[in-house]
């Protein structure tokens, strides 16, 4: 078996998340009925990271094992694949490797998210930020990220899922920033994030911008691994996995 690694962007409104799921239209699904349709027979699409439904991507890696006679050339599968897929998703970027070594999930040494907020409503972009209606202090909003940074327990800001064995997570950047009048963007990078874990940070840090908790208390109700201490989900649609990160060593590289 040989491996084909894909860099893929997809808007993720009208999908049930990267993963496939039972019943509900996902990414993955999308992208291994284009494979099929091009080489014939069915390959399983392995990514980075999930997404929740109408979470969206801009870099997301994913990798599947191929038969040793694949015949598309590296440079052709990229025009192969998306002259297959639907408008709203597309493969930005492939690679050939002569091996079945590569896995674009456990092979990920960091992943990065950012998720934006808007003060005014434009329906133009209504699915791509959260368009907030409260009045918030933005330099509290700023300071708040601070709370995260480190190596942390997330429990409390992550959603259940019994296949989790561990919610520590070593968060490098969580910092937020004005990248147009009244416009704010998140950048957090991570080695690894649990279910749910960066819009229960947003919405954490909105509830603090808004008055209703401090800082101090956000890095206590992280400390105490309690659920209940968490602030209600950001919507999806602010959310963008921006991409994954990998070893020098392993020439992750895209024509």
């Amino acid at each position: 078996m040989k491996t084909v690694v894909l860099l893929i962007a997809f808007d993720g409104t009208n999908y049930s998340g990267m993963q496939n799921q039972k019943s509900a239209p996902s990414v993955q699904e999308s992208i291994e009925d284009a494979v099929e349709q091009a080489i014939g027979y069915h390959c399983h699409v392995i990514a980075a990271g999930r997404t929740d439904a109408g979470v969206h991507a801009r870099g997301m890696v994913a990798h599947l094992r191929v038969r040793d006679d694949w015949s598309i050339p590296e440079e052709k599968i990229r025009k192969a694949l998306n002259a297959r897929l639907p408008r709203d998703i597309r493969i930005r970027g492939a690679q050939w490797r002569d091996d079945d070594l590569f896995h674009a999930r456990f092979d990920a040494i960091g992943r990065e998210y950012s998720y934006t907020i808007m003060r005014e409503e434009d329906p133009l972009r209504r699915l791509s930020a959260w368009q907030t209606r409260y009045s918030f202090d933005e330099s509290i909003l700023f300071d708040s990220a601070t709370a995260f940074v480190g190596v942390h327990n997330f429990t409390t800001f992550s959603k259940l899922n019994e296949d989790v064995r561990s919610y520590i997570c070593s968060v490098d950047i969580c910092q937020w920033s004005i990248v147009e009048p009244n416009v704010y963007r998140l950048r957090i990078k991570a080695n690894r994030f649990v279910y749910g874990m960066v819009r229960s940070l947003v919405g954490a840090m909105m509830d603090t911008a808004r008055g209703k908790r401090t800082t101090d208390e956000l890095r206590s109700s992280l400390a105490a691994q309690n659920r209940a201490l968490s602030s209600p989900l950001a919507p999806a649609c602010g959310l963008v996995f921006e991409q994954a990160y990998y070893p020098p060593e392993l020439n992750v590289a895209f024509r």
